[in-house]
């Protein structure tokens, strides 16, 4: 029972991302630029690799371990960092991500989710009203508003716990003084370095 959770979870996740593609007026057109290639993705954590398959419409989820365009092996701990594209540079050096194949393909699936807009709004209007699917779609909007509000707070709040509290981090002041700092004993070496090659002459 436990073998087949995972196929199970995949195509639910498919059918849930084939309902979202189609909410997008957008995505057949990317799509078809994407028509055919595929990406395998694997989290070191588990056993399975989920390959995605881009079809002239839609998303198509399997786990296999056959050859594709392009996979990507990496940790749960990676996963934030992928998003940041000047990160991949170091992930890849550090072996925190393995990369087989062609990388444009991972960019090209990366930009069709980020571009994915599914209109949310109509589709909910047809059940709740539009009156109503306004007035949600407000309040989800100033919901959003608060969670990145507070996640801002939590962050600048931990970063004055870490720098002035328990001072394990340096502020911005300090490191400036600290490169002013290295600048002058690199100059003072180099003085030193030159004295001696005079005196030697």
């Amino acid at each position: 029972m436990l073998q087949l959770a995972p196929h199970w979870l995949t195509g639910l996740a498919e059918t849930a991302l084939t309902e979202i593609i189609a909410l997008d007026p957008a995505a057949q057109s990317r799509l078809q630029r994407l028509n055919g290639r595929q990406l395998a993705f694997q989290l070191t954590e588990f056993d399975w690799r989920l390959v995605l398959t881009a079809t002239k419409d839609s998303i198509a989820l399997n786990l296999h371990q056959e050859a594709v365009d392009c996979a990507i092996r990496a940790s749960l701990s990676s996963l934030r960092q992928l998003r940041d594209p000047n990160q991949l540079t170091h992930l890849i050096k550090t072996d925190a991500v393995q990369i087989d194949g062609d990388i444009q393909i991972a960019q090209q699936f990366s930009n069709f989710f980020q571009q994915l807009n599914p209109d949310w709004q109509s589709h909910v209007a047809r059940y709740l009203g539009d009156g109503l699917t306004h007035k949600l779609s407000l309040l989800l909007s100033q919901l959003s508003m608060l969670i990145q509000h507070k996640q801002q707070s939590l962050q600048q709040l931990t970063t004055e716990l870490l720098q002035d509290e328990l001072q394990l981090s340096p502020t911005s002041l300090e490191v400036v003084q600290f490169c002013t700092e290295v600048s002058q004993l690199h100059a003072r070496l180099e003085r030193l370095q030159q004295q001696l090659r005079l005196r030697q002459e």
